[in-house]
């Protein structure tokens, strides 16, 4: 039933009825992570990575009123030359959205919401939202890690977007029973950097391993998602010092702007991709289409687990 309020392309279709494996894939990263024709570009790049490494893409957002998991180049184009015009959408205001017959990009929260609805196990993203520096007198916390807590999907990331408050981030996962796996690496990846140093108590090289723990996590009543953390390739990522002085400048300069609320996290990398001459761009670029590949060999391995897809 609720399968069908989601409009699958025909390859989505029939890749969750055969068992193939799907990658989800967000579109807020289209219309507001990047400019006009790179995001374009990045997109399909990415839904590419994805078919090279032995799965389907599903590209989630919302067009003319219609929840779509696997978007056509044309609707991906859309969304990219629209840009910012497309509104953001989350769990909170996704009805919204929806009843206006109006077009959204999808966030990580909403991304998972509807992979799940639509029966896909595993998304790829850049970084996950967290908990925001100042968080004690803001109470900005992203839905993302809600989503996490209650949405049994596989989240591939390279850890959370770095301007967030790190720490205070894995605290909450933990709190709210979400296994964070590091992909070759027993720290958490820190999005533009490799690791921001916190320790991770998971952490294997096979993904085979990898999903069988995901599985296993599943098995168990009451759980929801796993963050998959999946460091910048090297060659791409930008050491700690350059990217936290980076990030603390424009940090200062969006509370002398008043930039808060779902402004701030565009305005902040968007600051940080002028102020590293274009290399933190690089790096997300990189990043995302990294996280695709293991996403993809991570849903052939979960098709392994789960061949009922749950």
């Amino acid at each position: 039933m609720v399968r069908r309020k989601v409009h699958l392309t025909e390859e989505v279709r029939y890749a969750l009825e055969e068992g193939v494996p799907v990658v989800a894939l967000e579109s807020t990263i289209i219309s507001h992570g990047m400019p006009w024709p790179g995001n374009y570009e990045a997109a399909v790049a990415v839904e590419e990575v994805v078919r090279q490494h032995g799965a389907v893409p599903a590209t989630i957002a919302l067009i003319g009123g219609k929840i779509r998991a696997g978007l056509e180049k044309e609707q991906i184009e859309y969304l990219a030359r629209a840009g910012r015009r497309v509104e953001k959408v989350s769990r909170y205001n996704f009805a919204h959205v929806l009843a206006r017959n109006a077009d959204g990009a999808t966030t990580v929260a909403a991304t998972m919401w509807v992979a799940s609805m639509a029966g896909i196990r595993v998304f790829a993203t850049g970084g996950i939202g967290g908990v925001h520096r100042g968080w004690a007198h803001t109470l900005d916390i992203s839905a993302d890690l809600e989503a996490l807590a209650r949405t049994r999907v596989a989240v591939v990331s390279a850890g959370a977007k770095a301007i967030l408050d790190l720490p205070a981030t894995l605290e909450y996962l933990e709190t709210r029973g979400v296994p964070v796996i590091g992909v070759g690496t027993d720290t958490f990846p820190a999005f533009f950097s490799r690791s921001s140093g916190l320790k991770l108590a998971m952490y294997s090289e096979d993904v085979a391993e990898i999903a069988g723990w995901v599985h296993t996590h599943w098995s168990l009543p009451d759980t929801g998602g796993v963050l998959v953390a999946n460091p910048v390739p090297r060659e791409r990522a930008l050491e700690w010092a350059v990217a936290q002085a980076a990030i603390e400048q424009a940090l200062k300069e969006a509370d002398a702007k008043d930039v808060r609320g779902k402004e701030l996290t565009p305005f902040l990398l968007q600051r940080i991709v002028e102020l590293t001459g274009g290399k933190s761009l690089e790096a997300n670029i990189a990043l995302v289409k990294h996280n695709a590949a293991l996403a993809a060999r991570l849903a052939g391995e979960l098709a392994l687990c789960l061949p009922d897809k749950g």
